[in-house]
């Protein structure tokens, strides 16, 4: 499993359940990367999208709620059944929210991690991988500038 995220400069990743940094390159890189994989989130990050779940795509879903079961994903009550759901599918991406992050980032193999080069108000951030002794930067290369002219690198880690 991977993660794919984006970040700000201090690793802040979303505000009231929104990204902070509208980037149509990095759009285009998830789509890419996880068209016809399986995608692993919260059941917050599924809500955030306009469309429901992601066409072309296996949407596994993790929810405490009683009941809760949206057409088109499978739910899961915590990140452990999830993970252990999705295990035997050759690609899986851990998609967000925050909580999702936290609980499984331990499992990836690597982090796909675009880098805006700026700072917002958030209420919640992924972790700054930079200040982690398991994880070490693989590759870099940049991203561009957004049409709102912050600069971006794309940045894949990989977890020692």
């Amino acid at each position: 499993m991977d993660a794919i995220v984006s970040v700000t400069s201090d690793w802040a990743i979303g505000k009231d359940g929104g990204l902070l940094v509208p980037n149509k390159a990095d759009m285009r890189r998830f789509v890419q990367l996880t068209r016809g994989c399986t995608v692993l989130m919260g059941r917050k990050t599924l809500e955030s999208f306009p469309g429901g779940p992601l066409k072309g795509r296996r949407n596994v879903v993790v929810s405490r709620r009683e009941g809760y079961a949206p057409e088109g994903v499978e739910v899961f009550s915590t990140p452990e059944a999830a993970y252990a759901a999705v295990k035997g599918d050759e690609r899986v991406w851990l998609i967000g929210g925050a909580s999702i992050y936290e609980a499984l980032l331990d499992e990836c193999e690597r982090a796909y991690v675009t880098v805006n080069e700026t700072t917002c108000e958030a209420d919640s951030w992924f972790p700054n991988l930079d200040e982690n002794d398991a994880w070490e930067v693989e590759s870099r290369e940049d991203g561009g500038v957004t049409e709102a002219g912050v600069p971006f690198e794309f940045v894949t880690y990989r977890h020692r």
